[in-house]
């Protein structure tokens, strides 16, 4: 005959020890309840992996996972068309509904001459996402900049390794910077994190 125990307090002055199917999956000190490293499952599906919630488990807008590349070379161009910044980064999703948010941090980025502007955009694998991310005028005659950073949230709907790489140009034809290369700036840093959608 099943019944029900109803208790305010569970107070032990060792370790109290719970069990499923036989198997210990945590224990009560005296300060905490605390999982050990069993597996719980729930429906069926781990829920618990090693006293760890898994990935597949996350509330939605949790981050899965973060990745970050780092752009310490030179990189100019005159070109009024799109080239490469040569700064990339890789991420394979966990799962397809999973959304992809990108940070794109400089040091100064600067154009040389104030009526010259820099464009940058973002590529995933080689193709373009069709956003103008960011524009960078100089600030005054001898081509002073600032530092330039951009974000995007992308739905690559993939469990694929998926690249990422900033595309820039100028408007004018005249030479601009996407990354000075010296440090003294700041280099500039891309940041990928797989957001639980």
């Amino acid at each position: 005959m099943a019944g029900t125990i109803k208790v305010d307090q569970v107070q032990s002055d060792s370790n109290l020890s719970f069990n499923l199917a036989g198997s210990n999956v945590a224990y009560l000190n005296a300060t905490s309840l605390q999982l050990v490293s069993s597996n719980i499952s729930l429906a069926g599906t781990n829920v618990f992996t090693s006293g760890k919630l898994v990935t597949s488990a996350q509330p939605v807008g949790a981050v899965l996972q973060v990745v970050q590349s780092q752009l310490t070379s030179g990189q100019s161009t005159t070109s009024t068309s799109l080239v490469t910044s040569n700064l990339s980064g890789s991420i394979t999703p966990i799962s397809t509904s999973s959304k992809i948010l990108i940070y794109v941090t400089g040091g100064k980025t600067y154009v040389a001459g104030a009526s010259n502007i820099l464009l940058c955009t973002m590529y995933r694998n080689g193709s373009t996402l069709g956003v103008a991310a960011t524009w960078c005028p100089s600030s005054d005659t001898n081509g002073n900049g600032a530092n330039h950073g951009f974000s995007y949230l992308d739905s690559p709907s993939s469990t694929s390794s998926v690249t990422y790489t900033p595309y820039y140009r100028s408007v004018s034809g005249g030479i601009v910077y996407f990354n000075d290369g010296a440090g003294t700036y700041g280099y500039t840093n891309m940041i990928l994190m797989e957001i639980a959608a």
